[in-house]
């Protein structure tokens, strides 16, 4: 009796760490992944599959899974000294949207691929810009982002990753170019000044001479005209002093006065 409670104690002594280590062994073989992620899972190194979101199980030691994030994420390309076709330096701050398409491309053929679309990006920043004169770049930053997202895509597509697009932020000029497109802003805004000013002053002469043709034709019209321009004048009869002179007058005095 007592040998046989001695063995029980012995095999349940026994029991306990093997019991302890399969239940941390079953732990470690949980994996969660997020809705927003999946997992990667290498088998003694090797690629054996891609997990979705959810409650997942790997074998402890043999199996190892990689997360990877799903999301869009932000890439914040460092500001970039460029020379432009013209040979003007700008610098560029520029901001990168890209997405991971395929989980098991981004792991395994790229070591980091947050890392080297950043440098891929900045390397096709320096080639776009570098090709075209600083009045195209400051005009057409859709078509400068749309040409480096091209770039970009076109090489990143073979790592599962999709470029979802490229903007660039801020192009600071060197202090004497800004100084020279405040000098050339002024004298376009002088220049169009000018030219409304003179539309103007053709439309009112245009008026004025059809006004004149208008009055000369109608002697009724012209004296309604002086009767108005009288009652303008009168406005303050303080400052005014208003002699009117009947027209015959005129007419008499051309007749008395010869002409020379």
């Amino acid at each position: 009796m007592v040998d046989s409670f001695v063995l029980a104690a012995v095999m349940f002594s026994l029991f306990i760490p093997i019991i302890i280590i399969l239940f941390f062994l079953f732990l470690a073989s949980i994996r969660i992944l997020k809705e927003w992620e999946r997992g990667v899972v290498l088998t003694l190194g090797k690629f054996s599959g891609v997990r979705n979101p959810g409650l997942n199980f790997i074998i402890p030691i043999i199996q190892k899974m990689i997360h990877v994030d799903m999301r869009i994420l932000t890439a914040d390309i460092p500001r970039q000294e460029v020379i432009t076709k013209d040979n003007i330096p700008v610098l560029v701050n520029t901001v990168v949207y890209f997405k991971v398409m395929d989980a098991a491309k981004a792991v395994i053929k790229i070591k980091d691929y947050a890392y080297a679309v950043k440098q891929y990006t900045q390397g096709a920043l320096r080639d776009v810009i570098g090709n075209h004169e600083l009045d195209f770049v400051l005009q057409e930053r859709e078509k400068i982002s749309n040409n480096i997202k091209n770039i970009v895509d076109a090489e990143t597509d073979e790592w599962g990753i999709d470029i979802t697009s490229i903007k660039i932020q801020e192009i600071e000029l060197p202090a004497e170019m800004k100084r020279a497109m405040a000098k050339q802003a002024e004298s376009e805004r002088e220049r169009r000044g000018r030219i409304i000013v003179s539309k103007g002053e053709l439309a009112a002469s245009e008026n004025l001479r059809k006004a004149a043709e208008n009055l000369s034709k109608s002697k009724g019209a012209l004296h309604l005209r002086t009767l108005q321009t009288i009652r303008e004048i009168a406005a303050d009869p303080s400052e005014k002093i208003i002699i009117l002179i009947p027209g015959e007058i005129e007419n008499i005095a051309k007749k008395i006065i010869p002409k020379k």
